[in-house]
């Protein structure tokens, strides 16, 4: 697809978040003096080092576009040195809490924060909504972590077991924990949304009824779990769609991923 390969509209700001090569984000901000609500987008790929950021700079420009200020992470993944686990998920939580120091010199609004991902990416940013939960001690504890208004999910991989069942990508899901469930199902336990319910934050899960990457049915399963262990979940179903459309602006399925962030925004 064209925004796979097509250069975005540039940042206003590529900024450090932490000391690894990879830690920086691109900075997108609306027209107006502020304060401006905040999407963090966390790009997929699943979780490989071969995909950047730069594919979703064109979601990023257009939500900007609208109102939205954009905080595009980039993060290191496997084949990165320290990528995989646990160093991809140290660098999203690292990356999301330097918000804070972004809010008083680019006019960001703190108490309107969500996360928004793509495929891996949707896994990481639901994620980040529920890492609270994660006890002191754990290798993916995160210390303070910012609040969150909402997390949408583009084709998450929501469901870590789910996905590794599944045999996403090959076995992608055990490369980026380092073995199965059963191997390691403490990594499993501390790394999966699903594993992690209730998050105790809204949320919104766009998929496409045709996406042949991260089959429908793993947002699908973890809707049906989420609501009943009682968080506030909305589901939005994209008939026919497969897995790129979410992440295109000039797609017919884009005004629902707008809707979503509206809806938490």
């Amino acid at each position: 697809m064209h925004i796979l390969t097509a250069n975005p509209p540039s940042a206003d700001a590529r900024l450090r978040y932490g000391p690894d090569p990879l830690n920086f984000g691109d900075l997108r901000l609306p027209t107006g003096n502020g304060p401006h609500p905040i999407v963090i987008v966390i790009h997929g790929g699943f979780w490989r080092a071969k995909y950047d950021l730069e594919h979703t700079g064109h979601l990023c420009a257009a939500l900007t576009d609208d109102g939205y200020a954009t905080w595009n992470i980039e993060y290191r993944r496997i084949g990165n040195p320290g990528g995989g686990w646990p160093g991809t998920f140290e660098d999203v939580a690292i990356g999301a809490k330097h918000v804070r120091e972004l809010a008083s010199e680019y006019g960001l609004d703190l108490s309107r924060v969500i996360t928004l991902g793509h495929s891996a990416g949707g896994h990481l940013a639901l994620w980040l909504a529920g890492c609270h939960k994660i006890s002191e001690g754990d290798p993916l504890y995160v210390d303070d972590p910012l609040p969150l208004a909402g997390v949408v999910s583009l084709a998450g991989v929501c469901d870590l077991r789910r996905g590794w069942e599944l045999d996403l990508s090959k076995g992608i899901v055990g490369d980026f924990l380092g073995g199965s469930p059963g191997e390691v199902p403490e990594r499993y336990g501390a790394a999966s949304p699903a594993q992690l319910l209730p998050l105790g934050v809204r949320q919104a899960l766009v998929h496409g009824t045709e996406d042949d990457n991260v089959p429908y049915e793993i947002s699908e399963h973890y809707y049906e779990n989420a609501v009943a262990a009682g968080d506030k979940v909305e589901l939005v179903t994209l008939e026919g769609a497969g897995h790129f459309e979410v992440i295109d602006p000039g797609s017919k399925e884009w005004p629902s991923v707008v809707g979503a962030v509206r809806s938490l925004l």
